[in-house]
């Protein structure tokens, strides 16, 4: 079972996002949290798989609330909702530890599916959220001559699963479109990721999206 806690101050939201899990035998609904301090009190006690955060809340909000459950617990995985015009609080939830992103109005296959990646290890977010996460960045830092420092040493193969993680493909996805084994995309990841300073997949998958008119065709055969 994936324990699922929810976390929106709009009680019809999480009635119907209860009702969405439950719609699912395999995810359980461990608790509802109407703002952000009943949340961080709620994760402690049930420890439950994945946290669906909404970021705007009255009182103490879902970025604050990510922030005290990250201090508390690094290994919570918390898949934030968040809405197309939530500039401001998209990248301040990335740096207070958010594992993925999702955007409210996503279909309820595509946020089941996210909470199955969550509770598997695989950061979810949705496409127009990682674009939105790299105009914050690019807008952060001043814009660097010549080649991306961050993608120095990385190999051909390398660079061709960076490029997909950006894409927002699985671990699965990526290995089937390159014809390896998914623990050989794992390790891969896992070596980007030292290899490019970045702390987890959704940083890493911003920095790919970021560079991604460098990381397209890296080798024959791989399309983008």
């Amino acid at each position: 079972m994936i324990r699922v806690l929810l976390a929106d101050d709009q009680k019809l939201v999480r009635v119907g996002l209860r009702m969405l899990c439950e719609s699912d035998p395999e995810v359980e609904v461990v608790g509802e949290a109407g703002d952000g301090r009943e949340a961080v009190r709620l994760a402690a006690e049930r420890l439950p798989d994945v946290i669906l955060m909404d970021l705007r809340m009255p009182g103490v909000d879902g970025i604050t609330a990510t922030a005290r459950i990250m201090a508390a617990r690094p290994s919570s995985r918390i898949v934030a909702l968040t809405t197309f015009d939530d500039d401001d609080h998209l990248y301040p939830a990335l740096a207070a530890g958010a594992f993925g992103f999702l955007v409210k109005d996503s279909p309820p296959s595509v946020l089941l599916a996210a909470l199955r990646r969550a509770a598997a290890g695989e950061p979810p977010f949705s496409r127009p959220v990682l674009e939105r996460l790299v105009q914050h960045a690019v807008r952060a830092r001043e814009p660097r001559p010549g080649p991306a420092p961050e993608l120095a040493g990385l190999s051909p193969r390398e660079r061709d699963v960076l490029a997909m993680v950006g894409e927002g493909l699985s671990n699965r996805s990526i290995a089937e479109r390159l014809h390896l084994g998914v623990s050989t995309v794992k390790t891969y990841v896992a070596s980007l990721m030292r290899k490019t300073g970045t702390a987890n997949r959704t940083r890493l998958a911003v920095l790919a999206a970021r560079h991604s008119d460098t990381l397209v065709g890296q080798t024959p055969g791989v399309s983008a």
